[in-house]
């Protein structure tokens, strides 16, 4: 007999590809299910998700801008019975606000978009959002290749964190730069005033010519 155990972050994992694993359709051009078109802000929340556009307001009013270009649909189905893994996925669903519970067993579509700014060479993020009947019903990120989610609110404190701690480097740099240029400034503002520190063999010289009598000591 087996035992098999999976840390909180492994059972959400398996919950996202527990998803993916009832995908009914391959990946489908946006432009080609969705006109594209431009709507008002806030559009998107008084008329549900009708254009690529409105998935866009979505994760910017999360603070998350997306690469429309990057766009993609699959359909997928939610599972009816949820194990402990997709009870754990629903929870990182949970941070946009939205879960699952209600669409066990229904089709649905989930929209991939890319998030550049947290994204580099080696690793791509994918806002996701999952949309049934026009309506917004649940979203979260994902990272590829590695497969790791999470939600809405986690990658944006993330996000934000790593955000303050590159303004405060940049902050440190040009603090210092700043401090060289000063002194820099001063050096030559002391040369262009005439200003010579005074040497300390002078001194000694003119100790010299007191002692030989040549200029008055008393």
């Amino acid at each position: 007999m087996f035992l098999f155990t999976m840390t909180k972050p492994g059972l959400r994992q398996a919950g996202a590809l527990a998803l993916c694993a009832v995908c009914l359709t391959g990946a489908i051009a946006a432009a080609v299910h969705f006109s594209g078109e431009t709507v008002p802000t806030g559009a998107a929340a008084e008329s549900g998700i009708e254009t690529t556009q409105d998935i866009a307001e979505f994760f910017t009013g999360h603070g998350f801008e997306v690469d429309l270009a990057s766009a993609a649909v699959d359909k997928v189905k939610i599972p009816k019975k949820w194990d402990d893994s997709f009870t754990a996925f629903d929870q990182v669903v949970g941070e946009s606000g939205m879960s699952l519970a209600d669409y066990k067993g229904k089709t649905v579509e989930k929209w991939t978009v890319l998030c550049p700014a947290l994204s580099d060479g080696e690793t791509g993020c994918y806002c996701v959002l999952l949309v049934y009947k026009a309506q917004a019903i649940g979203a979260y990120l994902l990272e590829k290749p590695s497969g790791e989610v999470s939600g809405l609110i986690s990658a944006a404190q993330t996000m934000a964190e790593s955000e303050a701690a590159s303004d405060t480097e940049v902050a440190a740099v040009t603090d210092e730069e700043s401090t060289e240029v000063s002194a820099d400034t001063s050096d030559d503002a002391q040369e262009a005033n005439g200003e010579v520190p005074p040497v300390e063999a002078d001194t000694e010289v003119s100790a010299d010519a007191a002692d030989a009598g040549i200029w008055p000591t008393e």
